[in-house]
């Protein structure tokens, strides 16, 4: 039988050309190449595929438009854009390690604005900027280092959007791409990024109500972490304790939590990590084993403690973090406490679009009508009300 693949590309490249932009395979209708790929099944047509299904049409020139407007912190951003775009276009088939640079700026970035802003903005430009530039790099030509560091730049990347798809409720989305995650940092021998995908994926299981399948992601978690540091170690406990709590095994949770507070504090003895699992995320993860243990005052203040000391810049877990605390001070009988610290959630509410925010504002308005007869009460309520968003449009 005579070989089909010539044929196949010719077909790829003409309908490429007919839409002016580069045409997966799939999109075609057409077979996929076999052994063209180093990064497992699917490959990089996979991740194309994946992130044209998370950007909005009408929003074509996202990446044109927001890839300047947000990347202009980056030293030596005309030099890296053009360097992208001659990687789309064809004319440099070889890649070096400023490019790997340059996609961690750009992941770094978008993490940061959703850590401000929330992910409903970024989380497009991320898969925009994942399929015009990051397929364009995994496909081009590098050195075995680069290519490894490329390939964990990406599964970085894929991370990260992931993360902010949960944000949004897209959970099927979500898993998804962290599952690109994995086989990139698999194929990167990228430990860290494997780690922090699987605990991930048991943030998401135990936010769900998931909390066996949350234990055994993150138990797994930090079984492929050899060798991990004090910070990394409380990063990992802290989910192993809550996903344990949320199971009912209160010795295991207890333990953990012992474990992620004696890790943080030898990380704490060596100096500041900002960016990274700090003190702040420790008592979120305490507050919430206390809770799930049936310990209300215990979960309330750890939460107070944890919102003492997190840092200004992490707006969207502030607004949900808070809505929380205030939901336990609810719950402990402590109306009036609770309506102030939702006043405080309501503050940075506006500056977030971020789909979790919205759910605990709208736990808000059904907790808080009840009390209405209540004058703090009532106040909250016509304030969170006004604020309430209509749902956003439908996603893929």
């Amino acid at each position: 039988m005579p070989d089909r693949e010539p044929n196949v590309a010719l077909g790829r490249l003409a309908f490429s050309r007919r839409f002016s932009r580069p045409v997966t395979h799939a999109e075609a209708g057409l077979p996929a190449p076999r052994g063209r790929s180093d990064v497992g099944a699917g490959g990089v047509e996979g991740i194309v595929d994946l992130g044209r299904q998370d950007m909005d049409p009408s929003r074509r020139g996202v990446l044109g438009a927001g890839l300047f407007s947000v990347a202009l912190t980056i030293p030596g951003w005309p030099d890296v854009i053009g360097r992208a775009v001659a990687v789309e276009s064809g004319r440099v088939t070889r890649i070096g390690m400023s490019d790997v640079d340059m996609v961690v700026a750009m992941t770094e970035r978008v993490s940061e604005l959703d850590d401000q802003f929330g992910g409903r903005h970024a989380r497009p430009m991320a898969a925009s900027f994942m399929v015009n530039t990051v397929a364009a790099y995994l496909r081009a030509d590098a050195s075995a280092e680069v290519r490894r560091a490329m390939l964990s730049a990406a599964s970085d990347l894929l991370y990260l959007t992931g993360y902010m798809a949960v944000d949004e409720g897209l959970h099927g989305l979500a898993q998804r791409y962290y599952l690109k995650a994995l086989e990139l940092a698999g194929a990167a021998e990228d430990h860290l990024t494997y780690c922090t995908t699987l605990r991930g994926m048991s943030v998401q299981a135990v936010d769900l109500g998931h909390g066996d399948r949350a234990l055994e992601l993150a138990d797994a978690a930090a079984a492929a972490a050899p060798a991990a540091g004090p910070r990394m170690r409380a990063f990992l406990a802290g989910q192993q304790g809550h996903a344990a709590a949320q199971t009912g095994d209160r010795a295991a949770a207890l333990r953990y939590v012992r474990e992620a507070e004696a890790a943080m504090d030898r990380a704490e003895a060596r100096g500041k990590a900002f960016g990274s699992y700090d003190p702040a995320s420790l008592n979120y993860h305490v507050g919430q084993v206390r809770h799930e243990l049936g310990d209300v005052p215990g979960a309330i203040e750890a939460m107070r403690q944890s919102d003492r000391v997190r840092h200004s810049v992490y707006r969207r877990a502030r607004v949900r973090h808070r809505a929380t605390l205030a939901e336990w001070q609810r719950e402990a009988g402590h109306l009036e406490a609770a309506c102030a610290t939702w006043h405080l959630a309501l503050d940075d509410y506006p500056m977030v679009q971020s789909g979790r925010a919205d759910e605990r504002v709208k736990a808000m308005t059904a907790l808080v009508r009840p009390y209405v007869r209540n004058a703090a009460a009532r106040d909250l309520y016509d304030r969170a009300r006004a604020l309430t968003r209509p749902a956003p449009a439908a996603a893929v």
